[in-house]
């Protein structure tokens, strides 16, 4: 565990379905409290700054006492001026010292939450493809945002009350004590029912934000949808419909947020009343003790300024706890998150794959994403090092998820991959996929700058080497004809370059990478003839002196390829080369035909005269 990250417990439960801890508005503060840098020393100055402030808050009415009791009825004019100058002094100190108590708690608050951000994200990022397949972009995106922002507004004022308001009601309900028992117990006597109310209210108000959190999360899901897919939406004439499906996300959204202003809406008017009958049995009681002599007047207007001290503890806290229960609940989703464990990880002991000089071997391997529904069925393939594997079949054959094992997105249910006589699970995760590069159909590309997008395969890469990768992947002619060249930007996943300009873009990356295997996912799929040419050229750059794994529907492209894996229903039916395959008639021979109807017989066990990914 990195210093300073909140030791969370690791019980490796679902994120959507995880019970929310106990007692956990004291849970977050203490481990939001265990972020703080330097938190003993932090502690003990805004200890001391609140000391000061409540003794300061004591020494207002005891000047007040003073006046009505000594300096009225005596006429002592004099010191009138020290009286004023004393609170005075005292109001200007504890505006300073409230000022630097609240700066300080926000300044090292922030720092904490900004820590618990970083941590939630590092989190994430570690977590397997399951989790992603079972949790929707939207919600982490508004437990990332919206939730930890939550626990910002607590840390930056409401914290600060609730710890100052606590210290503030004990020492005050002491000194009342002292001065005179039997009126602060008749005073006292409304707090068990407020504290009762705190309780129940405050549960239910979590609930509810729970609910408004979750709905916050759904209109996130919506927006993140809809915006990312608005080509779809307007080419498809779906405006009204989105429009229809975001206000209904929306108005679920209101309609929790209205049962959640309810409950604080009753609440604060209840703890007022319960506030007002302390004030009626302080000037009941407390004009009858007058008038027994047991009471000066003076001693009953300070004890009326104690009872604004005790009571404003109890105001303040029942317009907090929205935000306490409110950040509780947010609290609880993070905690969620942060308590679910990836289930591909690293094991303690682990070996670093340096290079790969055999083969690939899948052996007895059985998968399934959802139990009961297999993908993969006993499946045993070598794939040699330095050699081309292609991969065809019906679509939902199993292609792409024989790639997904090999990265190790996934583990098999049964069976074991080995890389040169190494398990997987025996090796680094990082070692692992930092031999591996991946262009697909689907190429994924960041909003930022033709270079930013390169470099991501080699983060350290000179100027020299970008240039190099991208004239083999027949990219850099197209991008100096841009006007700003390498740091032209791209948009949104690439949206103003072409299919072509993107896959070779991605193939420049791959080529910076310098990985020992490459994937390539239907690479060439969906593109024009002239782009298709060049992709093959920068294809045939890249898969020069490599291991590589072809998937393709298009079996004009792995027709040369040193094995081709036929693989239908999760099974593998044949496998051999283009030429052995066509002589078996099998479920090759009969892919081949569909593809190729108008080819005479002779010419079936024929390769075609599209250049392949390796001449």
């Amino acid at each position: 565990m990195s210093a300073g990250h909140i030791p969370f417990s690791h019980k490796g439960r679902s994120a959507m379905n995880a019970t929310p801890s106990k007692g956990s508005i004291w849970v977050m503060l203490k481990q939001i409290f265990n972020r703080i840098p330097s938190r003993w020393k932090f502690s003990s100055m805004i200890i001391f700054i609140m000391i000061f402030i409540s003794l300061l808050e004591f020494s207002i009415p005891q000047l007040t006492q003073y006046t009505i009791d000594e300096v009225i009825p005596d006429k002592e004019y004099g010191s009138l001026i020290w009286v004023g100058s004393g609170i005075l002094v005292a109001a200007i100190l504890l505006a300073l010292l409230n000022f630097l108590n609240s700066y300080i708690v926000s300044k090292v608050g922030q720092k904490a939450i900004m820590d618990l951000r970083n941590g939630l994200y590092d989190h994430i990022q570690k977590l397997d493809m399951k989790f992603f397949d079972k949790n929707r972009t939207g919600d982490l995106m508004s437990r990332l945002t919206n939730d930890v922002n939550l626990l910002q507004q607590l840390i930056s004022s409401s914290m600060l009350q609730v710890i100052t308001d606590t210290v503030t009601f004990f020492a005050v309900a002491v000194y009342m004590l002292f001065i005179n028992w039997k009126l602060t117990v008749v005073l006292l006597l409304t707090f068990p029912f407020m504290f009762y109310m705190t309780r129940v209210f405050g549960k239910r108000i979590r609930l509810s934000f729970r609910s408004v959190q979750s709905s916050a999360g759904e209109v996130s899901n919506q927006l993140q949808d809809s915006l990312s897919g608005m080509r779809l939406i307007q080419s498809f004439t779906n405006e009204e419909f989105e429009s229809k499906r975001f206000a209904d996300r929306n108005h679920e959204n209101m309609v929790a947020n209205i049962k959640s202003v309810r409950l604080r809406s009753m609440f604060g008017p209840l703890i007022d009343l319960m506030n007002n009958l302390g004030l009626v049995a302080v000037i009941v009681f407390g004009a009858w003790q007058v008038m027994q002599g047991e009471f000066t007047i003076g001693l009953i207007v300070a004890f009326l300024a104690y009872l604004r001290l005790l009571q404003s503890p109890v105001r303040n806290f029942s317009r907090v706890i929205s935000i306490v229960q409110q950040s509780a609940a947010a609290f609880e989703r993070i905690t969620e998150i942060m308590e679910t464990q990836p289930g591909i990880k690293d094991k303690e002991t682990t070996l670093d794959l340096t290079e790969i000089t055999k083969q690939i071997e899948f052996h007895a391997v059985d998968f399934a994403y959802d139990e009961g529904v297999p993908v993969l069925r006993n499946l045993n393939l070598i794939i040699k090092a330095g050699k081309v594997t292609a991969l065809v079949g019906s679509s939902g054959a199993g292609k792409s998820t024989v790639t997904s094992l090999l990265i190790r997105f996934y583990d098999p249910q049964q069976g074991t991959i080995k890389v040169d006589g190494h398990d997987i699970r025996d090796l680094s995760l990082k070692s692992l996929r930092s031999q591996m590069g991946i262009v697909s159909q689907d190429i994924i590309l960041f909003n930022g700058s033709i270079r930013d997008n390169i470099i991501y395969g080699k983060l350290d890469a000179t100027d020299e080497e970008i240039i190099e990768a991208t004239k083999a992947a027949n990219a850099h002619e197209f991008i100096s004809d841009f006007p700003k060249g390498y740091d032209s930007q791209i948009g949104e996943r690439g949206v103003k370059l072409s299919g072509g300009q993107k896959q070779r873009i991605a193939i420049a990356r791959a080529l910076l990478k310098n990985p020992q295997i490459i994937i390539l996912d239907e690479a060439t799929a969906s593109l024009d003839t002239e782009s298709e040419h060049l992709i093959q050229e920068a294809l045939s750059n890249l898969l020069e002196n490599r291991t590589s794994i072809v998937i393709a529907h298009r079996l004009s492209t792995v027709q040369k390829a040193d094995q081709i894996v036929v693989l239908e229903k999760g099974i593998i039916q044949e496998k051999g080369t283009h030429e052995q395959l066509l002589l078996n008639n099998g479920r090759y021979r009969q892919l081949h035909d569909l593809q190729f109807p108008q080819a005479t017989p002779n010419q079936k066990h024929k390769p075609t005269e599209q250049k392949p990914f390796r001449s």
